[in-house]
């Protein structure tokens, strides 16, 4: 059994921060890659030398440096939204499968965590939507001038539903990417012949990468099938630069097959998997660094570039009442009327 806890020594504000600002790096710094996944997934890069590097080279001749990171501003203000969402929604989905001792086993937790990531890319799927439209777009001739232009023109054009356009298909990736979740966790004891509460810093960075690696791997072809019907349009050149034409999700499927074999619903899948060290290895690190801010603002530690713990400090107060007992020591007030110490 697991128990849901996050650490109380940081605000709500302080959370979102680091891990936005985590986000936001990471993102920012893989953009390139992903960019060369969605044009392949889409098909734009069809009968051009395949390979991230190939198609990262291919849109900086074409187009300059910048167009290596389309999309990517949209994706970063995504980011907060999604989060936010994501969190509320990952508090509710707990307080439900949580039984009455407060415990939640890790099945739940994956099952939980799942749905919370459902919930936020539902919500927030038209800025998916429009940054798959400004990465597949040629930036000199751009049908979109940034988020706002797109939704308005999305809108205008193709109707309020269009900016939902393939949003099935994120309820039925979410179905292998828990499989996939709890395949690794399954077997984490076997790979590492050791209890899980004691691996290490490293041990746990190996597990989200394999756990990332497994279940993007398996629900790609649902990835790949999203992406087409997001840049699909009448109104753009070329009908979005998809390579294959259909009429719908399961339609889609079939002509990829027809037209690539199995395996094509698989393009992209190399520049999506070489994204994921570098990502949360970024995340991870860049997330810690920002708590160690944090915590030495609140006076836990001694140090933001250590975890070194401020003599006389209780650890278990929060930060409120860490500053309430501190103004205690000053004025000799409290604002609490039972304060814990």
């Amino acid at each position: 059994m697991a128990t849901w806890r996050r650490d109380s020594r940081l605000t709500g504000s302080q959370r979102l921060l680091c891990s936005g600002l985590a986000g936001v790096l990471s993102l920012s710094l893989t953009a390139p890659l992903e960019l060369a996944t969605v044009l392949a997934q889409v098909g734009v890069a069809r009968g051009h030398p395949r390979g991230p590097g190939a198609a990262a080279c291919r849109v900086w001749r074409a187009e300059g440096p910048r167009a290596l990171w389309k999309g990517n501003a949209v994706a970063c203000v995504r980011l907060f939204p999604c989060s936010a969402v994501q969190l509320a929604a990952y508090r509710k989905f707990v307080v439900l499968l949580t039984d009455d001792l407060g415990h939640i086993s890790q099945w739940r937790s994956i099952v939980a965590g799942s749905l919370a990531g459902m919930v936020s890319a539902i919500v927030t799927y038209p800025t998916d939507l429009i940054k798959t439209r400004l990465i597949v777009q040629n930036m000199l001739e751009p049908s979109y001038r940034g988020l706002l232009h797109a939704f308005s023109t999305i809108y205008q054009q193709e109707g309020f539903l269009a900016l939902y356009r393939g949003v099935s298909l994120t309820v039925l990736g979410a179905l292998p990417f828990s499989a996939g979740s709890l395949l690794v966790y399954m077997n984490l004891e076997k790979i590492w012949n050791g209890p899980r509460d004691r691996f290490s810093l490293l041990q746990n960075f190996a597990n989200v990468c394999l756990a990332a690696t497994v279940t993007q791997t398996l629900s790609f072809p649902f990835d790949t099938v999203k992406r087409k019907m997001q840049a699909q349009s009448p109104c753009l050149p070329h009908c979005g630069g998809v390579d294959v034409h259909f009429s719908g999700a399961m339609d889609c499927f079939r002509q990829i097959v027809k037209a690539q074999g199995v395996l094509g619903l698989w393009n992209g899948l190399t520049a999506n998997l070489l994204k994921i060290v570098p990502y949360f290895g970024l995340m991870f690190s860049t997330f810690e660094f920002c708590k160690r801010i944090c915590l030495y603002q609140n006076g836990y530690i001694v140090s933001p570039l250590s975890y070194k713990l401020t003599p006389g400090v209780d650890q278990s107060l929060k930060p409120q009442e860490l500053r309430e007992l501190k103004k205690f020591f000053r004025t000799g007030k409290l604002k609490s009327k039972k304060p814990t110490l």
